[in-house]
């Protein structure tokens, strides 16, 4: 049995947003061709993720030079346990189905956050002497993305930064498997339809061997 974190960013319902009607439709094919399996589903917009404040940097700082945890303000403690919670939960899967718009280019400001809290040294990744090292090998991910315009090939291509971005990080986590369906276009009213369903069709045949 296998452990599927389906993380999602954006606020929205599935009926209101691309990326989340193809990914619904990619999560329920994938359970039923693995019904063993334990999908988790996290929605990064209602998720407690803590930014990498200045609790969180000086609560670190403090446990680098010794100090125990008991002697963290209680602020400090709070926030470095739920970041703590989030990369062993993260660490503990066997899969990632990441869904997301591409919003100025990029990912959402909380699935940034919801990487941050995944990219712990010790946890994700290590530093050795030859430089960092992945800890995540042998697991795989998917990538969900929906644009108005075209960005995975042609002009915009340069300017892709969420799929590119998820991509390196997770390769830097030592994650060599990674697919992606783009769900491209659909600033177009009359094509948009159409581009849903075939991405959903895509999606439903991905999910019978991710």
């Amino acid at each position: 049995m296998a452990t599927v974190l389906y993380i999602t960013a954006h606020p929205l319902d599935p009926q209101e947003s691309f990326s989340l009607t193809v990914g619904k439709q990619f999560i329920e094919a994938y359970c039923e061709a693995n019904p063993t399996d334990n999908v988790v589903h996290l929605d990064t917009y209602k998720e407690d993720i803590p930014p990498f404040d200045a609790d969180v940097l000086r609560g670190w700082g403090k446990l680098r030079s010794g100090s125990s945890f008991e002697q963290l303000s209680d602020t400090e403690k709070v926030k470095i346990t739920r970041l703590e919670a989030i990369v062993d939960q993260y660490v503990a899967a066997d899969k990632y189905v990441y869904v997301s718009p591409m919003w100025n280019f990029s990912i959402p400001p909380v699935l940034k956050a919801y990487t941050d809290a995944t990219s712990i040294p010790g946890k994700t990744f290590k530093y050795t002497k030859n430089g960092p090292v992945g800890l995540l090998s042998g697991k795989k991910a998917l990538h969900i993305q929906a644009s108005g315009s075209v960005y995975s090939e042609g002009p915009l291509a340069s300017i892709e930064m969420g799929y590119s971005y998820l991509t390196k990080v997770l390769q830097f986590y030592g994650i060599q498997s990674i697919g992606s369906i783009f769900v491209e276009g659909t600033a177009s009213l009359e094509q948009a339809p159409a581009i849903k369903e075939k991405a959903i069709a895509r999606a439903k045949e991905y999910a019978k061997r991710f």
